[in-house]
């Protein structure tokens, strides 16, 4: 394994869409960031035009459905925190795809051939989409500009085409086969037989006359209009029997988030049935009551670096209990309390090995089993954050991901889509029950951190959110770096039921020792994984600049005036 000094290769500049560390965006007035630098140049246009951080995270986020469907489109979910400067008020949106109830499971790829199955599981399940309403319910609260001229830059890159980066590409190789079992599929992703390839200019004319239509139309043009029927038209052809009413039915929703404390930090997250908020409020709260910081940090510390995996681990049984609040009672006030967290900390305390377990760790995995890969993780892909600050002081964190909308497989005037690879259960991702509420429920979410009644901070990633999040709050609240650094640090997941560790494989010999001293075996992932995501962050410096930043693991940039 490499060392923490080890760096990925630098950017030009700010980044200019490179994979690599870049330098913060610093400014007075704006801020924004993103891991498109197309999506990047289209927001920071729209704020220099006098936009506000909706009309600009609007105005982004179509554009990025256009140029990273490896990662988005204008059938996934949307959620986001919005800080309105006006009032010091935070509102959470809820827009994932919804649940049809009380029909069976439809499942358009067969045999698990699909995204995120499992071997022998049936692949994703058919959902009403939730990107576009969401852009609805953002446009018709906030929004300031004429609605044509937020989707203009969508339309112009469906139609003029973008230059495929060897990333896009790279993930897409890694998905296609997905698309491949239908024909829209195929006519999209593989006209002649082959993705497009690297430094090709793409265009997609069909998604360009449909982009066009929701410029005119507005966007019931998705959800009432011609898409929408088309949509429905589709579905009723390979036996889901819904109808265009079915996706009006459960609107995109504005909530009440989620606030609590950290150590001098009021914490803003989504909502139940997001998970969100519990899973960090535990890890922290966890760690708090083990006093991890006084251990070293997580990642240098092996000691530390074992409580941290095992509260992860915890976390995402606990936060399994969440489910739909209209369906179920909700246990997240439970969940976060100080109290639980003690009771959860004792408990780790009092369960560690009191052997060396090397031994163990060699026989089980091979003598060799501390010096080589038992090969990186099977991890989720497809989504992508957004970040933004306005001179009026509004605050956006946004993400919009492939996942939970549309027929798995289909594309439908030209906008791709996966469906949703929901399951139920105390280890779930993506949940939703078939009868009730039909709101389903997520492990991924926005966060603000606030002083005063302000956003100081605000950030996400696409990319195992539920889990890195934790990591880097504390790497900024507990261990004081500043949010780049913080975003830049080696990253784990939670620790497997078999005591197996992946983690970001910028640690010491040392450290791999001291955990498989405590029976932990290392997988060792990529040294910088996308899959644990690219932070955009947007926060307010000690100098009062405006600074954001984007992720070195994606090619990412940012961008302040």
């Amino acid at each position: 394994m490499t060392s923490l000094t080890t760096k990925p290769t630098p950017g030009d500049g700010n980044g200019n869409g490179r994979l690599g560390r870049k330098q913060p965006a610093v400014g007075s007035t704006a801020v924004c960031s993103s891991q498109h630098p197309t999506v990047t140049d289209t927001m920071l246009q729209v704020l220099r035009d006098g936009g506000t951080a909706i009309d600009a995270a609007i105005s982004g986020a179509l554009v990025q459905a256009v140029v990273q469907q490896e990662m988005t489109n204008h059938s996934g979910l949307v959620t986001c925190l919005y800080y309105e400067a006006a009032t010091g008020e935070v509102h959470e949106l809820d827009s994932l795809g919804r649940i049809v109830p009380d029909l069976p499971p439809h499942h358009r790829v067969p045999g698990g051939k699909g995204l995120y199955a499992p071997p022998g599981t049936p692949g994703p399940m058919s959902v009403t989409p939730g990107f576009i309403p969401g852009m609805k319910a953002m446009y018709e609260r906030f929004g300031t500009k004429p609605w044509d001229q937020l989707v203009a830059p969508a339309v112009e890159a469906a139609a003029e085409g973008h230059i495929v980066t060897s990333f896009e590409h790279f993930v897409q190789a890694q998905t296609v086969d997905f698309y491949l079992y239908t024909p829209s599929g195929r006519e999209n992703f593989a006209p002649d037989g082959h993705l497009p390839q690297v430094g090709e200019r793409w265009a997609q004319p069909e998604l360009a006359r449909t982009l066009g239509n929701l410029a005119a139309e507005g966007p019931d043009y998705f959800i009432t209009g011609g898409w929408a029927l088309s949509f429905v038209e589709r579905a009723n052809e390979l036996g889901w029997p819904i109808t265009v009413e079915d996706l009006g039915r459960r609107p995109a929703c504005w909530k009440t988030p989620k606030r609590w404390e950290h150590r001098g930090y009021e914490i803003v997250q989504l909502a139940p049935p997001d998970s969100q908020a519990s899973f960090t409020a535990i890890v922290l709260g966890v760690l708090k009551h083990l006093d991890v910081t006084s251990l070293g940090h997580f990642t240098e510390s092996a000691e530390a670096g074992y409580y941290l995996a095992h509260a992860l681990r915890l976390a995402e049984l606990e936060t399994g209990f969440i489910n739909d609040p209209a369906i179920f009672e909700d246990p997240s006030e439970i969940l976060m309390s100080d109290d639980f967290h003690a009771h959860l900390a004792a408990k780790l305390r009092r369960s560690r090995p009191k052997i060396d377990l090397t031994k163990h760790v060699e026989l089980l995995r091979g003598r060799n089993a501390l010096h080589a890969a038992s090969g990186a993780s099977k991890q989720p892909k497809g989504s992508c954050e957004l970040s933004v600050v306005d001179a009026q002081g509004n605050w956006v964190q946004l993400i919009n991901s492939i996942q939970s909308g549309g027929i798995p497989g289909e594309v439908v005037g030209g906008v791709p889509m996966v469906g949703s690879h929901q399951v139920n259960g105390l280890r779930s991702d993506l949940s939703g029950w078939l009868t009730g509420g039909a709101h389903m429920s997520i492990i991924i979410g926005n966060t603000f951190l606030m002083k005063d009644g302000k956003p100081a901070i605000s950030l996400g990633s696409p990319g195992n959110v539920h889990c890195t999040v934790p990591q880097v709050i504390s790497n900024i609240i507990d261990y004081g770096m500043s949010p780049d650094r913080a975003g830049e640090m080696p990253l784990m997941l939670p620790l497997t039921d078999d005591y197996e560790l992946s983690v970001e494989s910028r640690l010491s010999s040392d450290y791999v020792a001291g955990l498989a001293r405590m029976g932990v075996l290392v997988n060792p992932l990529p040294a910088w994984d996308y899959h644990m995501g690219s932070y955009q962050m947007s926060w307010r410096a000690a100098d009062g600049t405006l600074r954001g930043c984007a992720g070195p693991r994606r090619a990412g940039t940012s961008a302040a005036f």
